[in-house]
Order: C-alpha cells, then structure tokens, then sequence
C-alpha cells in the first residue's frame, strides 16, 4: 500500500468518527438498534438479487459464454466488490481481483480484462441515470428553497463532468486503453492479449452494451429496494421514491470521491447531509451506512478467504486434487 493511500485511509475514519461523534455515539448506536439484526441479516440475505444482477450485466458482454457460465460472472463480480470495499487500495484493485477469478474458472485473460473495462463503463452510464433519477427526486423535494438550490446545482454540475468523463473513458477505449492493456499484459505475461480488438470487437455490439446498462440500473434500483424493505422491517416509515434518491445521492458521492479508500468518511458524511433531506433523520441515515459497511463485511470477508484458498492451492502442487481444483 502506498503511503498516501494510508493517510488517506487514516484520515476517512477520522472524519468518519468525528461525524458519528458530533451526532452521538450514542444516539447512533440506538439507531444501529433500531434497525437491528433483523435488517442486518435481511440486507445480507437480499444482497444476492443485486449481485445476481451485476453478474448477468457482466455476462452479457461475452458473446461466447455459455448459459453455465453466468455463476463464474457473478462470483467474479462478488470479489470485484469485495476487492474494492474491504482491501485497502484503490477499485483497480477489485477490478484485477475480478478478472482473475474468472480467468481462474475458464474465462480467456483477453475476454475477462476487455468485458471488465467495458462492465465497468456500463456501470458508469446506469450510475449516471440513477444519480439523475436521484437529482430530479431531490429537486422536487426541495422545491423552492433557496438553502437547497446549492446543493442540487452542485449535484448537476457533477453530473454533467461525469458524464463528460464517461464519453472521454468510452473514447479511449475505443481507441485503445493502452494503460489497461499494460495492466493486463503485466498480470497474464504468458498469454497473448489482443486487448484494443477485444474492446472494438465489444463496442461492435451495441445492443449488448445498451443491455449490460439496463441491467446495471436495473441492479442500483433493486439495492436501494432493499435498504428500503430493510427500513421498513425495523419500522422505519419511509417512501421508496425518498430512499431511491438517498442512495442514488450517496452512490454519487462516493463515486465522486474514487480517491478514497472504501470511501471511508465519504459515505458516513454524504449519508448525514442527504438523508435528512428526505426525511430519514441524521442518526439514522448514519446507522444505515454503518449497516451497510457490516453487510459488506459478512459477505465479502468469506468470499476473499475462498478467493485466497483457490490461489493458495494453485502454488501448492501437492494439494491441487483438493476440492478447489475445479477451479483451475
């Protein structure tokens, strides 16, 4: 880990518990309760819809996969999302993670980085609906004050930079991501990668490109539905319509912050200005990402000790009959 890294890491948790500090600890953790385990053990139990969903995204940029193919994609995709929420670098990180762990379960190195990057970028393009799904909720809720127009500028100028920042990331691809091929190259040295046809081969197909992004929003909108069902089992009443823009909001913050570790101090803060707007209290909106950070770590703990146990047996010859060699 590079040191900055560190410190930026460092300095998240500190804003993270000064914010819980200056609400409470107190009255944060009886809002921890107040949600309790059964909306713990409810969002980790749920939390296999949205997974499901970001694989099949996945799954359809490769022409050549095969129907049995699709639970490579979405345990692929579950360590992608471990990778980058619970290890202490950057999403490049869980993105590399991703990519070999279908590389390990059959998928070619040129298909698994090319329909990453390109999964990526579908995910990028439904993010940039849910957050103007999120904006036009939060305009009509703020209305005419003027104390929120600032707020919901800001937001719209985000949405216009990320989505000129979409357009420039789709165009190097498309006119080759040497980067990421150098990425790719450096971690699959003995397998030939023709990584810019790969990427031109994908955007020939448009329609599966526009589908992967339908069902990426598809996917944003189903986790929120969660969070909402979640609250509304620990008796919190709140409107789906209210939650869908908090988490489309929050989605944006962190996307915003990509420098942030884990997004560490980022969401606890975005949760804290957000929620209220829309009626969760502060207390809450903060219990709520705590929530979701202990949801994280339940499911994505377990799926990085299989990740390491699978890599562990591929360097220990002796052991490679063991019940992960299916994998190799």
């Amino acid at each position: 880990m590079k040191p900055w890294m560190l410190v930026a890491g460092l300095v998240g948790l500190a804003v993270a518990t000064a914010i819980v500090g200056y609400f409470g600890f107190g009255a944060v953790f009886a809002a921890m309760s107040e949600i309790g385990w059964r909306g713990l053990a409810f969002l980790c139990v749920y939390s296999a819809t949205p997974i499901t969903l970001l694989g099949a995204a996945w799954f359809l940029l490769d022409e050549m996969a095969e129907p049995r193919k699709l639970g490579v994609f979405i345990w692929a995709r579950m360590l992608r999302d471990a990778g980058s929420e619970l290890l202490p670098f950057l999403p490049v990180g869980g993105f590399v993670i991703g990519a070999r762990a279908a590389i390990l379960q059959g998928v070619s190195a040129s298909v698994a980085f090319s329909t990453s990057i390109v999964d990526v970028t579908t995910e990028l393009l439904a993010q940039l609906g849910f957050t103007g799904l999120g904006l036009a909720l939060l305009a009509i809720a703020v209305g005419n004050q003027s104390t929120h127009k600032a707020l919901v500028a800001t937001v719209l100028a985000g949405l216009a930079l990320s989505s000129v920042g979409a357009w420039a990331f789709i165009e190097l691809q498309r006119r080759g991501a040497g980067p990421v091929e150098r990425l790719a190259r450096r971690l699959a040295p003995n397998v030939v990668i023709d990584f810019s046809g790969a990427l031109r081969g994908l955007y020939s197909h448009p329609w599966r490109i526009w589908a992967a992004v339908g069902v990426h929003f598809t996917a944003w909108a189903a986790s929120a539905a969660g969070v909402w069902l979640a609250l509304r089992l620990s008796g919190v009443q709140i409107g789906l319509d209210r939650v869908l823009a908090i988490e489309s909001l929050v989605c944006a913050a962190r996307s915003a912050a990509v420098f942030a570790p884990m997004g560490i101090g980022v969401q606890e803060g975005a949760y804290a200005v957000v929620g209220p707007l829309f009626g969760l209290g502060p207390e809450l909106s903060i219990a709520l990402s705590l929530i979701k950070r202990a949801r994280d770590l339940i499911i994505g703990a377990p799926a990085l000790i299989v990740w390491q146990a699978i890599e562990g047996r591929r360097l220990v010859p002796s052991v490679r009959a063991g019940p992960f060699s299916r994998f190799d």
